[in-house]
């Protein structure tokens, strides 16, 4: 009877033990463990982090870090921890956030537009993904790589079009670079090659054109009729006298892209550059700054006409007037020079 009694104290002790323990179990693992008010909140963990990143990243966003520690431990993602953006929404409990933090990676969007150098692009890329600025920059410059692409110093920047792109956002500076490629080769479809070569220009000239007619004007429908403006110039052996290769020219020259030039000066004309299109005649040996697609498609579906000259349009801002022959087109820009005089604008 005595070893009976003990016998079931013993099984009532095991019992109690085993429903505290699960008890802690399910606390540890199935109890909701955020601490944000938001629906859903992320995480972004770099291909270098360990557990501690994830951990200190993490925290404020949980009620218990000691339970989330233990059940990482668990379930074995202390020593498997991955890289990635991931999601963490209200109301998981450890086991969810656990599995979700190995789970999917989440896609990101990366967009970037016009940008004037591939370092600005560099900095627009790398606060969207993990790649840092520099290591974007060094694959952007490699000389292996655009050798094998058939890329020039002079024309790199017209590999990168601008739009928004989905990305991993714990992709390497080369996988960026990598798809920028692919899209790139996407872009140019057999019917925008086919409408280059109807023009007689390269893609990449068919770039550098178009970077111009995007510094020209912001007005997208306007842009076709810029295009066939500078295409005059050129089927005509004209030179194409555009003012913002010449800023350009000098924010190279000066390595100082940051200046605002709103005026160009005739002693800017004299400036000894291939980028200068008031001294060198054709096209410029490369792209002044990445063009949005609207000004590609202007240079590849110009406008047809006889117009060889245009200048700003003081009576509708943004636009521009354009005239068949040099002595209307002085007519023009003499009303433009006595406005910009007016506005106090000399540089």
């Amino acid at each position: 009877m005595y070893i009976k009694k003990i016998l079931v104290a013993i099984l009532l002790i095991g019992l109690v033990g085993c429903s505290v323990f699960a008890y802690m179990v399910y606390g540890v693992f199935f109890t909701d463990n955020t601490n944000f008010n938001n629906d859903d909140a992320y995480l972004y963990v770099k291909s270098t982090d360990t557990f501690k990143d994830v951990k200190e990243q993490i925290t404020p966003l949980l009620k218990d870090v000691e339970d989330f520690e233990a059940a990482a431990k668990r379930k074995g993602y202390i020593s498997n921890v991955k890289s990635g953006k991931f999601v963490v929404k209200k109301g998981m409990n450890n086991n969810e956030i656990i599995n979700s933090l190995r789970g999917r990676n989440i896609p990101v969007k990366v967009s970037f537009n016009n940008q004037e150098t591939l370092e600005d692009l560099a900095g627009r890329v790398a606060v969207q993904i993990e790649a840092d600025s520099l290591s974007l920059l060094n694959a952007f410059n490699d000389k292996s790589f655009l050798k094998e692409n058939n890329f020039t110093n002079d024309n790199k920047l017209a590999m990168y079009i601008p739009n928004s792109y989905e990305f991993y956002w714990n992709s390497s500076a080369e996988t960026f670079r990598s798809k920028m490629l692919t899209e790139y080769k996407r872009f140019w479809n057999d019917s925008r090659k086919a409408k280059a070569k109807a023009l007689g220009l390269s893609k990449n000239q068919v770039v550098a054109l178009a970077s111009i007619v995007h510094k020209e004007t912001a007005k997208v429908d306007e842009r076709p009729r810029v295009a066939g403006v500078y295409l005059n110039r050129l089927r005509k052996g004209m030179l194409l006298q555009a003012d913002p290769t010449v800023i350009y020219a000098l924010k190279l020259h000066q390595n100082n892209f940051n200046q605002v030039i709103k005026r160009v000066l005739y002693k800017d004309l004299e400036l000894d550059s291939p980028y200068n299109t008031y001294k060198y005649s054709g096209l410029p040996p490369g792209p002044i700054a990445m063009p949005d697609i609207s000004a590609v498609n202007a240079v590849l579906n110009s406008e047809k006409h006889n117009y060889y000259y245009f200048v700003a349009n003081v009576e509708n801002f943004g636009y521009h007037k354009f005239a068949k022959t040099l002595s209307q087109h002085n007519r023009n820009k003499e009303q433009y020079i006595r406005w910009i005089n007016k506005q106090n604008i000399n540089r």
